[in-house]
């Protein structure tokens, strides 16, 4: 029996010997791998019985006017370089534009007869304070007392399409 044991002996302790061997490669990369882990991200801390429980804070303030402006503050104002007033209109039609683009209704574009093509124009309608900045790639309107044809779109945001035209709008000639 023993000539037994001894044949066995050298296979089990070779098969021993790699578990060891593989068991202590896994550990050895698992415990790399943990390593690199904590090294690029730390540890959320662990909570513990001891910390003190959260206790309920009061409720948040609503913003000072002061405040919600700084929160909500815009680009620095554009400067102007000319302004006026007149009377506006819209228009729709699909047509070629005098700067050669095809009109587009739902761009924020419009016409006037002497600002350079690709001017941008602050237009504020007073009645309601609302404002567009459109691109001038246009040339019009040709009607007494207006100075400025607008887009569909562009019109749409300072005023109710039905209007049609307005007998007053202030523009600002913005600086490139």
């Amino acid at each position: 029996m023993s000539g037994r044991r001894v044949k066995r002996a050298p296979i089990a302790s070779a098969s021993i010997a790699t578990a060891i061997l593989i068991g202590g490669t896994y550990l050895g990369l698992a415990r790399a791998d943990h390593n690199e882990t904590a090294d690029a991200a730390p540890a959320a801390p662990s909570p513990s019985s001891s910390s003190p429980s959260a206790e309920p804070t009061r409720p948040a303030e609503p913003l000072s006017r002061d405040m919600a402006a700084e929160r909500t503050s815009s680009p620095a104002p554009e400067k102007v370089t000319s302004t006026g007033s007149c009377g506006a209109s819209f228009y729709h039609e699909p047509q070629g534009t005098a700067n050669g683009e095809t009109f587009n209704p739902e761009a924020l574009t419009a016409a006037h007869k002497t600002l350079p093509f690709n001017s941008r124009v602050r237009v504020t309608n007073p009645a309601n304070g609302k404002s567009v900045i459109v691109r001038i790639n246009d040339r019009g309107p040709y009607i007494s007392g207006r100075c400025i044809d607008l887009s569909r779109a562009a019109f749409r945001e300072i005023a109710n399409l039905s209007q049609g035209v307005l007998k007053v709008v202030n523009y600002e000639v913005l600086a490139k």
